[in-house]
């Protein structure tokens, strides 16, 4: 029988996006996971599908690829069932001082978003038709200021972007029982790091941003997730366009 519900969750495979995926299928609710490495993919699917009653569906789409990003759009465009939750979490970010950052540097970061814009569109459309929806983004505090030992310029652009669409969204949404809301995490140890950073080494080499937050230690995946699923559920049906700071602290004052 086909499930009438779901949530799509775009960079479900690893990091905040799996942990929001866990917190999510644990509550029997429906899933479309969508990331662009199969393998990451296909071990999230049997990890998660150790949950009694889940449903997941996977979907391989690099959004840095028109014609993948497109089927994408198509595809949730076509989809027949509610899809009544929405998280946009993937990302890249890797830290380029501003008078080094090339036109591929800037691209990495603003296509992003212009893939955000256009599935979020897609699916907007689908929960209107349905009576309404839940949109969480992730955004970053780097948004809010600048850190001097992580140049990211054209990354904290892409994120501040994000913080905007989330705010003009939950105006122009609202009225169609949309919410739209987001996070801003600080330091999380998750593979995005990996750019810059080999993989096994990312918690040391991230542990010494513990004392940066004034809770004295780094976020996890976790963290980050449980205030996605808040702000995705029934328990926060009086908050939209809220930018929630999920950082340990960071943005309250310095230690």
């Amino acid at each position: 029988m086909e499930q009438k519900e779901l949530a799509l969750i775009v960079g479900g495979s690893t990091g905040m996006g799996k942990e929001t995926a866990r917190l999510l299928v644990a509550q029997g609710i429906p899933l479309m996971i969508v990331g662009r490495n199969q393998d990451e993919l296909e071990n999230v699917k049997i990890d998660l599908s150790q949950t009694k009653d889940s449903r997941i569906e996977i979907v391989v789409a690099d959004l840095y690829n028109r014609n993948q990003l497109d089927k994408l759009v198509s595809k949730v465009a076509d989809e027949k069932r509610h899809i009544k939750f929405l998280v946009n979490s993937a990302g890249y970010f890797k830290p380029v001082s501003f008078i080094e950052h090339t036109e591929t540097d800037y691209d990495l970061q603003l296509e992003i978003n212009k893939a955000f814009f256009f599935l979020t569109q897609a699916v907007v459309k689908n929960m209107k038709t349905h009576g309404g929806g839940s949109i969480v983004n992730i955004g970053s505090m780097w948004a809010h200021q600048a850190v001097k030992s992580t140049p990211s310029s054209a990354y904290s652009m892409q994120k501040a972007g994000l913080h905007s669409l989330t705010q003009h969204l939950a105006m122009e949404l609202a009225d169609s029982n949309i919410r739209v809301n987001a996070v801003a995490p600080a330091v999380v140890q998750t593979t995005i790091y990996k750019s810059f950073i080999e993989e096994a080494n990312i918690p040391s080499a991230l542990s010494g941003f513990n004392s940066f937050h004034p809770i004295g230690r780094i976020g996890q995946p976790i963290d980050v997730a449980n205030a996605i699923e808040f702000l995705l559920s029934d328990k926060a049906s009086w908050i939209t366009g809220e930018i929630l700071n999920v950082d340990g602290g960071v943005m309250a004052g310095r230690n």
